[in-house]
């Protein structure tokens, strides 16, 4: 795999570009694997990484249903932030946030990642508590966040209005080292690397089924043949309930749509992402100067990827009070991704109990900013069978009434 570099783009410039390789492999199943990941989005893709890079492990398929990213992480809003409240959840995310800030340098790719800042706005009492509890907590957690007044909000923000007529701007929660990164290009990175180390990414391969014998994980049958297996990695997101039940256990996961959608470009207004989470709305504008908004996921399960005329106008309505300039803009697109939720709005990340099996799912609306983190501390848990980052998140938990209630942080999942 050649290093893209200002000297390698020089170089084949004077060639016409011609000396290019393919970023990854398009590789053909073999028989077996000593570890198969079902899904190639970003968590996948990070853990496969992660699991080479960290642990040596490189005889490695990620199979994927459709095209490489082509699910949630091509599906988000891109946002990046650890401003959560319990300490397991700040731990992850804010792993992930860190290793976001040099990930472009560790897999030779630019993902475009812009520490831009995240505010999360204060629209009634309760919110104001709320915020003020967790940068307490985040304080305590090694989480660099503070709670910031109305006027500190609209020298961040200047084209937000503070005396909304339902629900003004009484503050906010402010991650200055947030920000967001390009979603495509988290996927591509990762997967160039996987397949620089070796590991075979096969797309156009659904999963039909999990082979078993006595209480382990031997292999799975798919569209393109059966493929044996020493380990097996679920991270198929809003799917993991229908890939659980074909290995033979249910899962406490129920999926929905989340929904997003882009106005046309317009000069720069707004260098920092801001969530409304009262309203049920959240916005950040694009290096190509769109205004990247999204909204609540859906009131009832689905697995639609489509929008919906309601969303659109129950998210846009909220905005238009805060920021009035919305109301001016056209949309130019709309989409919508099936996102997994669990009781207490946290991930899992577990062993099953079907031995060499394990599930990465559960993270609702807040996916797209955990993936590095997400990767790091599952690569370990499938290699060692303990990981510190992911102890917490067990399957046992809902058993054992060791919730992670984070239904408040995580905004729009509640």
């Amino acid at each position: 795999m050649k290093r893209y570099s200002a000297f390698a783009l020089v170089r084949e410039a004077l060639n016409d570009h011609k000396g290019w390789s393919r970023a990854w492999a398009d590789a053909q199943p073999k028989d077996r694997y000593d570890v198969i990941f079902v899904g190639a989005g970003g968590h996948g893709l990070a853990t496969a990484y992660y699991l080479g890079k960290r642990f040596g492990i490189t005889n490695v398929a990620i199979l994927e249903k459709g095209w490489l990213g082509g699910g949630n992480t091509g599906r988000n809003t891109t946002i990046i932030r650890s401003n959560y409240l319990q300490d397991p959840s700040a731990a992850i995310y804010e792993k992930a946030r860190d290793l976001y800030e040099g990930l472009s340098q560790d897999l030779n790719y630019n993902v475009m990642f812009s520490p831009r800042g995240v505010l999360m706005l204060a629209q009634t009492h309760h919110e104001v508590r709320g915020y003020q509890r967790t940068a307490h907590a985040n304080r305590l957690q090694g989480v660099e966040t503070e709670f910031v007044g109305p006027e500190r909000v609209k020298e961040i923000v200047p084209i937000i209005r503070l005396d909304g007529p339902r629900y003004p701007v009484l503050g906010g929660l402010w991650q200055a080292r947030g920000g967001t990164a390009r979603h495509d290009a988290v996927a591509w990175g990762y997967a160039r690397a996987c397949s620089a180390m070796g590991m075979d990414i096969i797309q156009n391969c659904e999963v039909t089924g999990v082979r078993s014998e006595a209480g382990k994980v031997t292999g799975v049958d798919t569209t393109r043949g059966a493929i044996g297996c020493g380990k097996l990695g679920m991270v198929v997101a809003g799917h993991a309930g229908v890939l659980a039940q074909m290995a033979g256990f249910r899962l406490p996961v129920e999926s929905v749509a989340l929904q997003a959608l882009v106005s046309e470009p317009i000069k720069p207004c707004m260098d920092v992402v801001v969530m409304a989470n009262t309203v049920h709305g959240y916005m950040s504008q694009s290096d190509k100067g769109e205004m990247v908004i999204g909204g609540g996921a859906d009131g009832f399960n689905n697995y639609t990827q489509r929008g919906s005329f309601q969303h659109i106008e129950e998210t846009v309505r909220a905005l238009i009070e805060t920021f009035p300039m919305v109301s001016r803009l056209k949309m130019l697109r709309q989409w919508g991704g099936i996102v997994d939720m669990t009781g207490d709005r946290s991930p899992i990340l577990s062993k099953t109990p079907l031995e060499g099996c394990f599930v990465n799912c559960g993270w609702g609306t807040g996916g797209f900013k955990a993936i590095p983190g997400s990767g790091w501390g599952f690569a370990e848990l499938m290699a060692k069978g303990q990981a510190p980052l992911c102890d917490a998140f067990s399957l046992d938990r809902f058993r054992e009434g060791r919730f992670i209630d984070e239904s408040v942080a995580a905004g729009v999942a509640h």
